[in-house]
C-alpha cells in the first residue's frame, strides 16, 4: 500500500513538471520559433539500434519508442535527456518501463534483441501504458516507427 502512495506521488510530480514545462513553453513567443526545428524531421523508419542514436548524448535530438511509434521528446530534455529520470527511455523501446512505472534499465531490451512483445503485462500495466501513450501522443511530435533490426536499412 504504501509503495503505491510513493509511486503515484512521483508519477504526479512528473506529470504537474511536465504540465508546468508545457504552459511556460506555450506561453514564451520565442517557443514558437522551435516548430521549425521540428520540420525539418521527416518521418522514418528506425529500428532499436538506429534509435539508440537519438539519446540525447550521440545526437542533440531524443527519440522514445512507444507501443511500436517514435515520438520526437527534445523539448522534455530536462526529463528525457542526460540527468534526467526518464533518461534510460531516450533512444530507447520505452514500453515497457512506462507500462512498469518503472526506471530500471533492465526493464528495457537489449537493443540488439527483438523488440518487446509486450504480452505478459498485466491488464493494469496495459492501462497503465495506455495513459502514458495518450500522453506521448498529446504532448509530442511522432517521427516514426519502430522495426525490428534487420528489417529496415540501418545506418553505419
Amino acid at each position: 500500500m504504501i509503495t503505491t502512495i510513493i509511486v503515484v506521488l512521483i508519477v504526479l510530480y512528473f506529470v504537474k513538471n511536465i504540465y508546468t514545462e508545457f504552459v511556460a513553453n506555450n506561453s514564451n513567443p520565442l517557443a514558437a520559433g522551435d516548430n521549425d526545428k521540428d520540420k525539418s524531421i521527416v518521418q522514418g523508419k528506425f529500428t532499436p539500434k538506429t534509435l539508440a542514436k537519438y539519446n540525447g548524448k550521440d545526437d542533440p535530438k531524443i527519440f522514445i519508442a512507444v507501443k511500436n511509434r517514435v515520438f520526437d521528446v527534445t523539448q522534455g530534455a530536462a526529463f528525457y535527456g542526460p540527468g534526467g529520470p526518464y533518461e534510460n527511455f531516450a533512444g530507447r523501446d520505452a514500453s515497457r518501463g512506462l507500462a512498469l512505472n518503472s526506471f530500471d534499465p533492465a526493464v528495457l531490451t537489449p537493443i540488439d534483441q527483438p523488440i518487446d512483445d509486450l504480452k505478459n503485462l498485466t491488464k493494469l500495466e496495459l492501462e497503465s501504458l495506455e495513459s502514458w501513450d495518450e500522453h506521448f501522443e498529446n504532448r509530442y511530435k511522432i517521427v516514426g516507427t519502430l522495426h525490428e533490426n534487420g528489417t529496415v536499412k540501418e545506418e553505419d
